[in-house]
């Protein structure tokens, strides 16, 4: 099995991360979101499909788990070849793809992995099941080093409202709780003119404020966030300073988001390699 650093000592330049999360078939979030995410950021991304969804910018119209077996072995197989520096876990629909997961990274050497605990989508499509959050929270919460959920997210998690930033805090505290080791709560849905992130490592909060971007084109905000953070924390960052640089990046995907679709457009992944190359990102239509 390589690990991170027998790969350096062959030459190899880029750090690599494992996204393992549903497939989106406009391209705006999940698998998706996550590799461009990762190549944007300088990290090779690889990818084990927990699902297929069927959805546009309208919303998510169907969905395909995988067979658990197949889940754990794209991630076993990929480990037994690869040194893989970060992992982020995105949208798991069932208990039986949970415990698949927890089973493949619990028998590797395992890198940070950073869990966003996506439930329901913008369109409001149940992307886990109910029954499968006490699971989720059994089985892979203690093995993530980060836990980022959004308000919705983590009002579920906690089962009680959360409408101040001093009750973002007691809810990372709460989820902590719950068994990851650091937690960011993202408050975009909060409201406000202003966008704050709270972020615990379980002894200091720090709160991130980017100004609030009014645009409709946010699919796959999450996603993008989540895998930036799983990007910076593989090329070595800190906890406080990947979520800091993600929250960055997240907030120039958002701004420079493109129109494309009917719904909620994506944000534009690549929008600082285009302008360093002076390039538009306009789609061609």
């Amino acid at each position: 099995m390589s690990s991170p650093e027998d790969n350096r000592r062959s030459g190899r330049v880029l750090p690599v991360a494992l996204t393992i999360a549903g497939s989106d078939s406009s391209g705006g979030a999940g698998i998706q979101a996550d590799l461009k995410t990762f190549q944007a950021l300088g990290v090779f991304g690889m990818s084990a499909i927990t699902a297929v969804t069927v959805q546009n910018t309208c919303k998510v119209y169907a969905v395909q788990t995988m067979p658990p077996k197949i889940v754990h072995d794209q991630i076993v197989c990929l480990f037994d070849d690869i040194g893989i520096d970060a992992v982020k876990i995105g949208m798991v629909a069932d208990a039986a793809v949970i415990e698949a997961i927890a089973a493949a990274l619990s028998g590797v050497a395992r890198p940070p992995v950073v869990l966003d605990p996506v439930m329901i989508s913008k369109s409001g499509y149940a992307l886990l099941d109910p029954q499968a959050r006490q699971a989720l929270i059994q089985h892979l919460f203690p093995l993530a080093q980060v836990v980022t959920p959004n308000i919705h997210e983590a009002e579920a998690l906690i089962g009680s409202r959360i409408e101040t930033e001093a009750q973002m805090r007691t809810a990372a505290e709460r989820i902590r709780a719950l068994g990851a080791e650091k937690v960011v709560v993202k408050g975009g849905h909060l409201g406000g003119s202003q966008a704050t992130d709270i972020v615990f490592d379980g002894r200091r909060f720090q709160s991130l404020t980017s100004e609030r971007l009014e645009t409709a084109n946010t699919h796959g905000t999450g996603c993008t966030f989540s895998s930036a953070i799983a990007a910076y924390l593989a090329k070595g960052a800190g906890f406080f300073d990947a979520v800091s640089n993600a929250k960055r990046y997240v907030t120039g995907a958002i701004a420079n988001a493109l129109a494309i679709g009917k719904g909620h457009g994506p944000t534009d992944h690549f929008f600082d390699l285009y302008r360093r190359a002076g390039l538009t990102s306009d789609p061609v239509r």
